[in-house]
């Protein structure tokens, strides 16, 4: 049994003991970008592991920006992006998206890279932690990468941020004020800072518990396993 709870900064919910385990609920800090299409493989892959594990897990999801150069309102396709950005040939760009679109669906994600708005995602980065501001991460983080992937939406302006922050019942309104004002991008530099700091070079990169770091979309068993081996250390530790 699983139940995952979304980080909010006013709200101390690491110190709530695990009924099912007898033990504080084990965080897990997610560095990734709204943009990145292995980031969304691996959240799924990550929730898939992370049912499999009789705790309690605390998630926060961490800036990073994989793109931070690119407009807002980018010209030309994901396609000729990466061809521009990586050098690839537009042969060589069409196998990496039909590769990843293939595995996608793999995890129940339909990616739709025709509709897809190659666009700077810092602001949605903003948006992500005004959600964890209001207990609203995780389903703003959802929402996001749906958005982008599957839905063909735009998520590099504020008005269309402020739609689908609502769409999850957040203040339109309020979301609109504070993204115009920038009320969240020190929290979001401090991110990537500390992605740096950490030595996170890609993404999705996962920390559990302060411990141990996870490189990468990987098969569910690999999280099980971190979050399992953590309870042993704590058991362990008790028992000392």
């Amino acid at each position: 049994m699983l139940k995952v709870t979304d980080t909010n900064t006013s709200a101390a919910t690491a110190s709530t003991t695990s009924p099912l385990t007898g033990v504080d609920p084990i965080k897990v800090d997610i560095w990734s970008d709204v943009q990145c299409p292995w980031c969304y493989i691996g959240k799924r892959k990550f929730e898939a592991g992370a049912a499999q594990f009789d705790g309690i897990v605390e998630v926060e999801y961490h800036s990073f920006e994989l793109s931070p150069d690119t407009p807002v309102d980018y010209a030309g396709t994901p396609s000729e992006y990466l061809s521009e950005a990586k050098g690839m040939s537009a042969g060589q760009v069409a196998e990496m998206l039909e590769r990843v679109t293939g595995i996608a669906e793999s995890v129940g994600l339909h990616y739709d890279y025709d509709s897809v708005h190659q666009t700077n995602t810092v602001i949605s980065h903003e948006l992500l932690h005004y959600a964890k501001a209001h207990g609203r991460q995780i389903d703003m983080k959802e929402r996001l990468l749906k958005a982008y992937f599957v839905d063909g939406r735009h998520i590099g302006r504020i008005e269309d941020l402020a739609d689908l922050a609502a769409e999850i019942g957040l203040d339109r309104a309020d979301v609109v004020r504070a993204l115009t004002a920038h009320d969240f991008l020190a929290d979001v530099k401090a991110d990537v800072a500390l992605a740096t700091e950490y030595g996170i070079q890609g993404v999705p990169f996962f920390v559990i518990d302060g411990k141990y770091g996870i490189s990468g979309a990987q098969d569910p068993a690999t999280f099980t396993q971190a979050l399992n081996q953590i309870l042993t250390e704590r058991s362990e530790e008790k028992i000392a």
